[in-house]
C-alpha cells in the first residue's frame, strides 16, 4: 500500500510540475495546470494514479493550513467590526444565488429535491480561490482582506448548517442555527484563553528554535481544527479560529510565510483530486447543461455581490473587485453533492452535474483573476503579487 501512495505523490508532483510550467509559459491560471493533471492522470485518463480518496483525503489538510495562514493575517477586532457588517449581505446573497440556480436547475429537468440542494450547494464561494489568489499584502493590511474572509467565514457555517440537515442530524430551525453559532463563539473564547495563558508562553519559550517554533505553531492550528470537528464545526473553521487567536503575536507574519510551502503542497493534491474525479461517461448528459449554468453564474454572482456591497457602502471600485474575487462556486459544492448522493437525495448525473459546474466556475475564474486582478499567480508581472 504504502509504495503505491508513494507513486501516486510522486507521479502527480511530476506531472502538476511539468504542466504548471507548461501554463506558465502559456500565461494560463496553474491552478488549471493541477485540475487537468488530474484528469489526465485519473480513472479516465491514463489511470496512473489509484488511490484518488485518499489523495483527496490528504489535501484537506491544505485546506487547513490555508485558512489557518489567513487567520493569521487578521487581528480578532478587525474580524468582530467586519462580521457585523458583512452577515445579513452574505444570508441575502446566499438566498438569492440559491433560488436563481434552484430555479435554473428545475428548468433543466432535475427534480425539485434535487434543484433545491443544488440550488443551495451553489450558494457559496470558494475559500481557497479567493484566498489562494489574494495577495497576502491585501490579507494583512486592506479592507478587502477582512471583508472577504468575514463573508467566506460566514458562507462556511451556513454551508455547516446544510450538511448537517443533509446528513439527518440536524435542521435548519433558528434553535440548531443558534446553537452551531454559539459553539463558535465558545470555541473562540476558549482558543483566545488558551493562547494568552499558555500557548504565549511556551512560544516565548521556544522562537528561538524556529524547527520547534513551527511545529508547536502546527500543533495548535490541528488541535483547535480537531476540536471544532468533535463540536461539530468543520476543520476549516478551527483552523481558522486558531490562526486568528495567533493573529497579534509577533510571529504571526514569520509564521505564515514558513507554512506557504506546506499549504501549497497540499493545495495541489486539492486541485488534482478536483480532476479526478470527473466521471466522463456522464459527460454528454451534463456537458450542455453545465456549460450553460456555469456562465450564468459567473456572470449572476459578480453582480449580485457588487450590487450588495454598494448597498453597505463600499466604494465601486473595492466592490467590482471583489465581487469578481468571490464569483465563482466553493469546494463546499463537491461536498454537498457526494453527501446527497449517499443519502439517496441527488442522482450521480445531477451529483455530477455539480461537480463539473463546480470545476468550470473555479477555472474561470480563476483566469479571470489571474489575468485581471493582483495575485500570487498573476499571469503578468504587472499582477503577480504575493
Amino acid at each position: 500500500m504504502y509504495d503505491y501512495i508513494y507513486f501516486d505523490i510522486g507521479i502527480i508532483i511530476m506531472a502538476s510540475a511539468l504542466l504548471a510550467w507548461l501554463s506558465l509559459l502559456l500565461r494560463q491560471p496553474i491552478i488549471i495546470a493541477y485540475i487537468l493533471a488530474g484528469i489526465l492522470l485519473g480513472p479516465w485518463g491514463l489511470r496512473l494514479v489509484s488511490n484518488i480518496d485518499f489523495i483527496d483525503e490528504v489535501s484537506k489538510i491544505g485546506i487547513s493550513l490555508l485558512l489557518f495562514i489567513a487567520g493569521l493575517s487578521l487581528h480578532p477586532g478587525k474580524i468582530v467590526e467586519t462580521f457585523g457588517r458583512s452577515f445579513t449581505m452574505t444570508v441575502a446573497t446566499s438566498l438569492i444565488f440559491a433560488l436563481i440556480s434552484g430555479g435554473i436547475l428545475l428548468a433543466i429537468g432535475l427534480t425539485p429535491t434535487e434543484a433545491a440542494i443544488g440550488g443551495c450547494a451553489m450558494m457559496f464561494s470558494s475559500t481557497i480561490l479567493v484566498v489562494k489568489l489574494m495577495p497576502t499584502t491585501t490579507l494583512h493590511q486592506q479592507h478587502m482582506g477582512a471583508i472577504g474572509i468575514a463573508v467566506l467565514i460566514i458562507q462556511d457555517l451556513m454551508a455547516i448548517l446544510l450538511i448537517a440537515f443533509i446528513k439527518g442530524k440536524a435542521d435548519l430551525s433558528i434553535a440548531s442555527g443558534s446553537i452551531g453559532i454559539l459553539k463558535g463563539v465558545l470555541l473562540v473564547v476558549a482558543t483566545l484563553l488558551v493562547q494568552r495563558a499558555l500557548l504565549s508562553r511556551i512560544i516565548r519559550q521556544v522562537e528561538r528554535y524556529r524547527e520547534l517554533l513551527s511545529l508547536l505553531v502546527l500543533g495548535w492550528c490541528f488541535g483547535i481544527a480537531l476540536t471544532a470537528e468533535v463540536i461539530g464545526l468543520s476543520h476549516e473553521t478551527g483552523a481558522f479560529i486558531a490562526g486568528v487567536s495567533l493573529a497579534d503575536h509577533l510571529i504571526a507574519r514569520v509564521i505564515a510565510e514558513e507554512l506557504k510551502m506546506f499549504r501549497d503542497f497540499f493545495l495541489v493534491l486539492f486541485f488534482f483530486a478536483l480532476g479526478a474525479q470527473l466521471d466522463f461517461s456522464l459527460m454528454k448528459n451534463i456537458a450542455l447543461p453545465a456549460l450553460l449554468l456555469s456562465a450564468l453564474l459567473l456572470i449572476i454572482k459578480p453582480l449580485v455581490f457588487r450590487w450588495a456591497l454598494r448597498w453597505t457602502g463600499e466604494t465601486p471600485k473595492f466592490s467590482k473587485e471583489l465581487s469578481v474575487r468571490l464569483g465563482q462556486n466553493s469546494e463546499f459544492a463537491f461536498v454537498i453533492a457526494v453527501i446527497a448522493a449517499e443519502q439517496g437525495l441527488l442522482s450521480n448525473t445531477a451529483s455530477q452535474l455539480l461537480h463539473l459546474v463546480t470545476i468550470l466556475t473555479m477555472a474561470v475564474s480563476s483566469y479571470i483573476l489571474v489575468s485581471y486582478y493582483p495575485s500570487p499567480l498573476g499571469s503578468k508581472p504587472s499582477l503577480k503579487i504575493d
